[in-house]
Protein backbone atom coordinates (compact mmCIF):
# COMPACT_ATOMS: atom_id res chain seq x y z
CA UNK A 1 0.00 0.00 0.00
CA UNK A 2 1.48 3.26 -1.13
CA UNK A 3 0.76 6.48 0.80
CA UNK A 4 0.65 9.56 -1.37
CA UNK A 5 2.42 12.36 0.48
CA UNK A 6 2.21 15.69 -1.30
CA UNK A 7 5.00 18.13 -1.07
CA UNK A 8 4.39 21.53 0.44
CA UNK A 9 3.33 23.89 -2.32
CA UNK A 10 4.03 27.57 -1.78
CA UNK A 11 1.40 28.53 -4.35
CA UNK A 12 -1.37 26.54 -2.61
CA UNK A 13 -0.33 27.93 0.77
CA UNK A 14 -0.38 31.48 -0.62
CA UNK A 15 -3.79 30.87 -2.18
CA UNK A 16 -5.22 29.88 1.22
CA UNK A 17 -3.81 33.04 2.80
CA UNK A 18 -5.32 35.21 0.06
CA UNK A 19 -8.64 33.44 0.48
CA UNK A 20 -8.68 34.21 4.22
CA UNK A 21 -7.96 37.89 3.58
CA UNK A 22 -10.81 38.01 1.08
CA UNK A 23 -13.09 36.42 3.68
CA UNK A 24 -12.07 39.00 6.26
CA UNK A 25 -12.73 41.76 3.76
CA UNK A 26 -16.26 40.47 3.22
CA UNK A 27 -16.91 40.26 6.97
CA UNK A 28 -16.76 43.97 7.69
CA UNK A 29 -17.83 43.64 11.31
CA UNK A 30 -14.93 41.32 12.15
CA UNK A 31 -12.50 43.57 10.29
CA UNK A 32 -13.87 46.55 12.20
CA UNK A 33 -13.37 44.73 15.50
CA UNK A 34 -9.78 43.84 14.59
CA UNK A 35 -8.97 47.47 13.78
CA UNK A 36 -11.38 49.35 16.03
CA UNK A 37 -10.99 47.52 19.33
CA UNK A 38 -7.25 48.23 19.78
CA UNK A 39 -7.84 51.87 18.84
CA UNK A 40 -10.65 52.18 21.40
CA UNK A 41 -8.47 50.59 24.07
CA UNK A 42 -5.58 52.95 23.34
CA UNK A 43 -7.83 56.01 23.44
CA UNK A 44 -9.66 55.01 26.61
CA UNK A 45 -6.65 53.86 28.60
CA UNK A 46 -4.40 56.61 27.27
CA UNK A 47 -6.69 59.62 27.57
CA UNK A 48 -9.89 58.79 29.48
CA UNK A 49 -8.67 56.71 32.43
CA UNK A 50 -7.36 58.63 35.42
CA UNK A 51 -6.92 57.11 38.88
CA UNK A 52 -6.14 60.50 40.46
CA UNK A 53 -9.29 62.57 39.82
CA UNK A 54 -9.14 66.32 40.19
CA UNK A 55 -11.59 69.22 39.93
CA UNK A 56 -14.12 67.43 42.10
CA UNK A 57 -17.35 69.42 42.58
CA UNK A 58 -17.50 70.98 46.04
CA UNK A 59 -19.97 73.27 47.79
CA UNK A 60 -19.34 75.38 50.87
CA UNK A 61 -21.43 76.37 53.87
CA UNK A 62 -19.79 79.61 54.96
CA UNK A 63 -21.26 80.97 58.17
CA UNK A 64 -18.35 83.39 58.68
CA UNK A 65 -17.11 85.03 55.47
CA UNK A 66 -13.93 86.54 56.91
CA UNK A 67 -10.41 86.69 55.45
CA UNK A 68 -9.35 83.31 56.87
CA UNK A 69 -12.46 81.65 55.42
CA UNK A 70 -11.61 83.06 52.02
CA UNK A 71 -8.08 81.73 52.42
CA UNK A 72 -9.43 78.24 52.99
CA UNK A 73 -11.60 78.35 49.87
CA UNK A 74 -8.79 79.84 47.78
CA UNK A 75 -6.32 77.19 48.94
CA UNK A 76 -8.75 74.42 48.00
CA UNK A 77 -9.23 75.91 44.54
CA UNK A 78 -5.49 76.28 44.01
CA UNK A 79 -4.91 72.62 44.86
CA UNK A 80 -6.83 71.72 41.63
CA UNK A 81 -8.54 68.85 43.45
CA UNK A 82 -11.62 70.89 44.36
CA UNK A 83 -13.95 72.93 42.20
CA UNK A 84 -16.08 75.19 44.36
CA UNK A 85 -19.32 75.10 42.37
CA UNK A 86 -21.29 77.25 44.78
CA UNK A 87 -22.41 77.92 48.34
CA UNK A 88 -25.47 76.59 50.16
CA UNK A 89 -27.36 78.07 53.06
CA UNK A 90 -27.77 75.05 55.34
CA UNK A 91 -26.89 71.43 55.88
CA UNK A 92 -30.19 70.18 54.44
CA UNK A 93 -29.35 71.54 50.99
CA UNK A 94 -25.83 70.15 51.25
CA UNK A 95 -27.12 66.70 52.24
CA UNK A 96 -29.46 66.69 49.26
CA UNK A 97 -26.58 67.46 46.89
CA UNK A 98 -24.48 64.68 48.41
CA UNK A 99 -27.35 62.19 48.25
CA UNK A 100 -27.98 62.90 44.58
CA UNK A 101 -24.27 62.69 43.82
CA UNK A 102 -24.17 66.22 42.41
CA UNK A 103 -21.15 67.11 44.55
CA UNK A 104 -18.27 65.14 46.02
CA UNK A 105 -17.44 67.38 49.01
CA UNK A 106 -19.16 69.80 51.37
CA UNK A 107 -16.99 72.24 53.35
CA UNK A 108 -18.53 73.83 56.44
CA UNK A 109 -16.90 76.89 57.97
CA UNK A 110 -18.71 77.63 61.26
CA UNK A 111 -19.81 80.97 62.67
CA UNK A 112 -17.10 82.81 64.59
CA UNK A 113 -14.35 80.96 62.72
CA UNK A 114 -12.15 84.01 62.07
CA UNK A 115 -12.50 85.38 65.61
CA UNK A 116 -11.71 81.99 67.17
CA UNK A 117 -8.67 81.61 64.97
CA UNK A 118 -7.32 85.01 66.02
CA UNK A 119 -7.85 84.13 69.69
CA UNK A 120 -6.00 80.84 69.26
CA UNK A 121 -9.02 78.72 70.15
CA UNK A 122 -8.40 76.16 67.31
CA UNK A 123 -11.77 76.24 65.51
CA UNK A 124 -13.09 73.30 63.50
CA UNK A 125 -13.60 73.02 59.75
CA UNK A 126 -15.87 70.14 58.74
CA UNK A 127 -15.37 68.49 55.36
CA UNK A 128 -17.95 65.90 54.32
CA UNK A 129 -16.98 63.57 51.48
CA UNK A 130 -19.09 61.23 49.38
CA UNK A 131 -17.08 58.06 50.01
CA UNK A 132 -19.25 55.62 48.05
CA UNK A 133 -16.25 55.44 45.70
CA UNK A 134 -13.20 55.42 48.00
CA UNK A 135 -10.78 55.82 45.09
CA UNK A 136 -12.45 59.02 43.91
CA UNK A 137 -12.32 60.68 47.32
CA UNK A 138 -9.08 59.22 48.68
CA UNK A 139 -6.51 61.41 46.93
CA UNK A 140 -8.48 64.62 47.54
CA UNK A 141 -8.84 63.83 51.26
CA UNK A 142 -5.09 63.26 51.56
CA UNK A 143 -4.42 66.57 49.83
CA UNK A 144 -6.95 68.26 52.09
CA UNK A 145 -5.19 67.02 55.24
CA UNK A 146 -1.82 68.21 53.95
CA UNK A 147 -3.38 71.50 52.94
CA UNK A 148 -4.71 72.08 56.43
CA UNK A 149 -1.31 71.43 57.98
CA UNK A 150 0.44 73.81 55.59
CA UNK A 151 -2.15 76.58 55.68
CA UNK A 152 -2.78 76.75 59.41
CA UNK A 153 0.49 75.52 60.90
CA UNK A 154 1.97 77.90 63.50
CA UNK A 155 4.66 80.17 62.11
CA UNK A 156 7.89 79.29 63.90
CA UNK A 157 10.86 80.90 62.10
CA UNK A 158 13.97 78.80 61.66
CA UNK A 159 12.43 75.46 62.60
CA UNK A 160 9.70 73.06 61.55
CA UNK A 161 6.43 73.36 63.48
CA UNK A 162 6.17 70.77 66.23
CA UNK A 163 2.83 71.89 67.67
CA UNK A 164 -0.63 71.03 66.30
CA UNK A 165 -2.10 73.19 63.52
CA UNK A 166 -4.23 76.15 64.49
CA UNK A 167 -7.35 74.62 62.90
CA UNK A 168 -9.00 71.29 63.64
CA UNK A 169 -9.74 69.91 60.16
CA UNK A 170 -12.24 67.07 60.44
CA UNK A 171 -13.03 64.89 57.42
CA UNK A 172 -16.27 62.93 57.58
CA UNK A 173 -16.50 60.14 55.00
CA UNK A 174 -20.20 59.79 54.32
CA UNK A 175 -21.91 56.49 53.36
CA UNK A 176 -18.68 54.48 53.65
CA UNK A 177 -16.74 55.73 56.69
CA UNK A 178 -14.22 52.88 56.72
CA UNK A 179 -13.54 53.15 52.98
CA UNK A 180 -14.40 49.49 52.38
CA UNK A 181 -13.80 48.71 48.72
CA UNK A 182 -16.43 45.95 48.67
CA UNK A 183 -19.17 48.50 49.37
CA UNK A 184 -18.33 50.07 46.02
CA UNK A 185 -17.32 47.02 43.96
CA UNK A 186 -20.02 44.50 44.87
CA UNK A 187 -23.03 46.72 43.99
CA UNK A 188 -21.21 47.68 40.81
CA UNK A 189 -20.74 44.02 39.89
CA UNK A 190 -24.51 43.73 39.85
CA UNK A 191 -24.67 46.01 36.82
CA UNK A 192 -21.56 44.61 35.12
CA UNK A 193 -22.73 41.00 35.32
CA UNK A 194 -26.22 41.83 34.10
CA UNK A 195 -24.83 43.86 31.20
CA UNK A 196 -22.52 41.13 29.95
CA UNK A 197 -24.70 38.07 30.44
CA UNK A 198 -28.06 39.45 29.33
CA UNK A 199 -26.82 41.22 26.19
CA UNK A 200 -24.77 38.19 25.21
CA UNK A 201 -27.56 35.66 25.78
CA UNK A 202 -30.20 37.62 23.93
CA UNK A 203 -27.72 38.61 21.23
CA UNK A 204 -27.19 34.95 20.46
CA UNK A 205 -30.89 34.03 20.61
CA UNK A 206 -32.11 35.15 17.20
CA UNK A 207 -28.86 34.48 15.35
CA UNK A 208 -28.86 30.92 16.70
CA UNK A 209 -32.36 30.36 15.32
CA UNK A 210 -31.37 31.89 12.00
CA UNK A 211 -28.34 29.61 11.71
CA UNK A 212 -30.33 26.50 12.65
CA UNK A 213 -33.15 27.32 10.27
CA UNK A 214 -35.85 27.55 12.95
CA UNK A 215 -36.31 31.26 12.35
CA UNK A 216 -38.56 30.50 9.40
CA UNK A 217 -41.10 29.04 11.83
CA UNK A 218 -41.46 32.46 13.40
CA UNK A 219 -41.95 34.03 9.99
CA UNK A 220 -44.85 31.66 9.31
CA UNK A 221 -46.70 32.60 12.50
CA UNK A 222 -49.10 35.59 12.60
CA UNK A 223 -46.98 37.45 15.15
CA UNK A 224 -45.82 41.04 15.09
CA UNK A 225 -42.18 42.09 15.60
CA UNK A 226 -43.06 43.58 19.00
CA UNK A 227 -44.66 40.30 20.12
CA UNK A 228 -41.64 38.26 19.05
CA UNK A 229 -39.13 40.62 20.69
CA UNK A 230 -40.98 40.89 24.00
CA UNK A 231 -41.78 37.17 24.02
CA UNK A 232 -38.13 36.30 23.62
CA UNK A 233 -36.93 38.49 26.48
CA UNK A 234 -39.33 37.30 29.23
CA UNK A 235 -37.32 34.11 30.04
CA UNK A 236 -34.15 36.17 30.24
CA UNK A 237 -35.83 38.64 32.59
CA UNK A 238 -36.35 35.76 35.00
CA UNK A 239 -32.73 34.70 34.57
CA UNK A 240 -31.60 38.24 35.31
CA UNK A 241 -33.73 38.41 38.46
CA UNK A 242 -32.22 35.13 39.67
CA UNK A 243 -28.75 36.60 39.16
CA UNK A 244 -29.77 39.71 41.09
CA UNK A 245 -31.02 37.65 44.04
CA UNK A 246 -27.77 35.66 44.16
CA UNK A 247 -25.59 38.77 44.02
CA UNK A 248 -27.63 40.62 46.66
CA UNK A 249 -27.52 37.57 48.95
CA UNK A 250 -23.73 37.44 48.59
CA UNK A 251 -23.46 41.19 49.14
CA UNK A 252 -25.44 40.98 52.36
CA UNK A 253 -24.24 37.76 53.93
CA UNK A 254 -20.67 37.48 52.61
CA UNK A 255 -19.43 41.04 52.05
CA UNK A 256 -21.72 42.70 54.62
CA UNK A 257 -22.72 45.50 52.24
CA UNK A 258 -25.22 47.82 53.95
CA UNK A 259 -28.70 48.02 52.47
CA UNK A 260 -30.12 51.34 53.59
CA UNK A 261 -32.84 51.81 50.97
CA UNK A 262 -35.98 50.07 49.80
CA UNK A 263 -35.53 46.64 48.23
CA UNK A 264 -38.76 47.12 46.28
CA UNK A 265 -37.36 50.27 44.69
CA UNK A 266 -34.08 48.46 44.05
CA UNK A 267 -35.81 45.61 42.20
CA UNK A 268 -37.86 48.10 40.17
CA UNK A 269 -34.65 49.84 39.06
CA UNK A 270 -33.01 46.48 38.34
CA UNK A 271 -35.99 45.38 36.24
CA UNK A 272 -35.74 48.55 34.16
CA UNK A 273 -32.01 48.00 33.65
CA UNK A 274 -32.59 44.36 32.69
CA UNK A 275 -35.15 45.36 30.07
CA UNK A 276 -32.77 47.95 28.59
CA UNK A 277 -29.99 45.36 28.22
CA UNK A 278 -32.33 42.75 26.75
CA UNK A 279 -33.64 45.21 24.19
CA UNK A 280 -30.07 45.96 23.17
CA UNK A 281 -29.27 42.24 22.91
CA UNK A 282 -32.28 41.61 20.69
CA UNK A 283 -31.26 44.55 18.51
CA UNK A 284 -27.76 43.11 18.15
CA UNK A 285 -29.20 39.72 17.23
CA UNK A 286 -31.37 41.25 14.52
CA UNK A 287 -28.41 43.13 13.03
CA UNK A 288 -25.81 40.34 13.24
CA UNK A 289 -25.66 37.69 10.55
CA UNK A 290 -24.30 34.96 12.82
CA UNK A 291 -23.47 34.23 16.45
CA UNK A 292 -19.86 35.35 16.06
CA UNK A 293 -20.93 38.81 14.97
CA UNK A 294 -23.42 39.00 17.84
CA UNK A 295 -20.61 38.21 20.30
CA UNK A 296 -18.34 40.80 18.67
CA UNK A 297 -21.00 43.50 18.94
CA UNK A 298 -21.52 42.61 22.59
CA UNK A 299 -17.80 42.98 23.33
CA UNK A 300 -17.69 46.22 21.35
CA UNK A 301 -20.42 47.67 23.58
CA UNK A 302 -19.34 46.07 26.86
CA UNK A 303 -15.78 47.38 26.95
CA UNK A 304 -16.64 51.12 26.86
CA UNK A 305 -19.41 50.45 29.38
CA UNK A 306 -16.93 48.80 31.73
CA UNK A 307 -14.30 51.52 31.43
CA UNK A 308 -16.43 54.68 31.20
CA UNK A 309 -19.19 53.88 33.70
CA UNK A 310 -17.17 54.53 36.84
CA UNK A 311 -16.98 50.88 37.86
CA UNK A 312 -13.22 50.41 37.50
CA UNK A 313 -12.03 54.02 37.54
CA UNK A 314 -13.44 57.23 39.08
CA UNK A 315 -16.00 58.73 36.74
CA UNK A 316 -15.20 62.33 37.65
CA UNK A 317 -11.53 61.77 36.91
CA UNK A 318 -12.28 61.35 33.20
CA UNK A 319 -12.20 64.22 30.69
CA UNK A 320 -15.44 65.87 29.65
CA UNK A 321 -15.73 63.99 26.35
CA UNK A 322 -15.36 60.64 28.12
CA UNK A 323 -17.98 61.62 30.71
CA UNK A 324 -20.33 62.62 27.88
CA UNK A 325 -19.97 59.16 26.34
CA UNK A 326 -20.35 57.51 29.73
CA UNK A 327 -23.58 59.38 30.41
CA UNK A 328 -25.08 57.77 27.29
CA UNK A 329 -24.45 54.28 28.69
CA UNK A 330 -27.09 52.73 30.96
CA UNK A 331 -24.47 51.10 33.21
CA UNK A 332 -23.20 54.52 34.32
CA UNK A 333 -26.59 55.54 35.65
CA UNK A 334 -27.38 52.11 37.06
CA UNK A 335 -24.23 52.16 39.21
CA UNK A 336 -25.29 55.47 40.70
CA UNK A 337 -28.80 54.14 41.27
CA UNK A 338 -27.85 50.91 43.01
CA UNK A 339 -25.17 52.57 45.15
CA UNK A 340 -27.58 55.36 46.00
CA UNK A 341 -30.22 52.88 47.18
CA UNK A 342 -27.93 50.50 49.06
CA UNK A 343 -25.44 52.94 50.60
CA UNK A 344 -27.39 56.21 50.83
CA UNK A 345 -30.98 55.03 51.16
CA UNK A 346 -32.13 57.32 48.36
CA UNK A 347 -35.80 57.53 47.36
CA UNK A 348 -37.43 57.90 43.98
CA UNK A 349 -37.05 61.69 43.95
CA UNK A 350 -33.28 61.43 44.32
CA UNK A 351 -33.02 58.63 41.78
CA UNK A 352 -35.13 60.08 38.98
CA UNK A 353 -32.27 62.07 37.33
CA UNK A 354 -30.59 58.70 36.64
CA UNK A 355 -33.75 56.71 35.86
CA UNK A 356 -34.98 58.67 32.86
CA UNK A 357 -31.71 58.28 30.88
CA UNK A 358 -32.12 54.49 31.09
CA UNK A 359 -35.72 54.80 29.90
CA UNK A 360 -34.61 57.04 27.02
CA UNK A 361 -31.88 54.56 26.08
CA UNK A 362 -34.38 51.70 26.07
CA UNK A 363 -36.85 53.62 23.88
CA UNK A 364 -34.14 54.45 21.32
CA UNK A 365 -32.84 50.89 21.24
CA UNK A 366 -36.38 49.52 20.96
CA UNK A 367 -37.05 51.76 17.95
CA UNK A 368 -33.84 50.65 16.22
CA UNK A 369 -34.56 47.03 17.08
CA UNK A 370 -38.07 47.11 15.63
CA UNK A 371 -36.80 48.72 12.45
CA UNK A 372 -34.02 46.19 11.91
CA UNK A 373 -36.32 43.32 12.90
CA UNK A 374 -38.85 44.28 10.25
CA UNK A 375 -35.99 44.40 7.74
CA UNK A 376 -35.01 40.90 8.86
CA UNK A 377 -38.57 39.68 8.36
CA UNK A 378 -38.60 41.07 4.83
Amino acid sequence: MRINIRRLSFQRWLAIIIKEFIQLKRDRLTFGMVVGLPIIQLVLFGFAINTDPKHLPTVAIIADAGPFSRSVIAAMKNSEYFDIVGAVENEREADKLLDRGDVQFVVTIPAGFNRALVRGERPTILVEADATDPMAAGSAVNVLNRLGNELFAPDLPGMRPVVPPLVDLRVHRRYNPEGVTAYNIVPGLLGVILTLTLILMTGLAMTRERERGTFENLLATPTTPLEVMTGKIVPYILIGLIQVCLILAAARWIFDVPMQGSLILLFAVVLLFICANLMLGITFSSIARNQLQAMQMTVFFFMPSLLLSGFMFPFRGMPDWAQAIGNCLPLTHFLLLVRGILLKGNGLEMLWPHIWPIIAFMVVVLGVGLKTFRRTLD
